[in-house]
């Protein structure tokens, strides 16, 4: 099963503090999460501009500690993910973190992301569908990490390879 996900981050370093993050499965279930434990006051700057101003208010269902994250998002991703992600190297990391030390990731989580950027890349640079809304929202972004993806596979296709 494919899954293309999207992470935003209020903090890249030395740990990633992630935001939320969104994810749209394959065949339409879709995940939405925000952490409740990131530090909002030690946010880049950049990051309390874009980023924080798109979060549900407090109380929202989407709000929730790492602990339900993890158990929502192992229990959403299922036996054998794809992931997916446009430029997807933090995303990764952020999300391994999530379990803490890479030996402590379940077993049915890949220890890599495809990257959609580097296929759009591979491919040539095609143009892609523009985003409409919702620009640093991680649901809405892993939804256009997905059209960019079915854009890309049809030229991929059309090219006779495959994704």
């Amino acid at each position: 099963m494919r899954v293309w996900y999207d992470g935003e981050f209020a903090t890249t370093a030395p740990e990633i503090g992630l935001v939320s993050l969104g994810a749209v499965a394959e065949n339409g279930r879709e995940f939405y999460a925000v952490s409740s434990e990131f530090d909002p006051q030690t946010a880049h700057p950049w990051v309390k501009r874009n980023v924080l101003p798109q979060l549900p208010p407090p109380g929202d269902p989407a709000w929730m500690t790492r602990e339900q994250l993890r158990a929502g998002l192992l229990e959403f991703l299922g036996d054998e993910p794809v992931l997916w992600a446009w430029y997807g190297a933090y995303d990764h990391v952020a999300l391994c973190q999530l379990w803490g030390a890479m030996p402590e990731l379940p077993r049915s989580i890949p220890r890599f992301t495809m990257d959609v950027r580097q296929l759009w890349e591979h491919l040539g640079r095609p143009p892609l569908p523009r985003q409409a809304s919702g620009l640093h929202h991680a649901l809405d972004d892993a939804r256009h990490v997905r059209a960019r993806w079915e854009a890309l596979s049809e030229r991929a296709y059309l090219l006779g390879l495959e994704v």
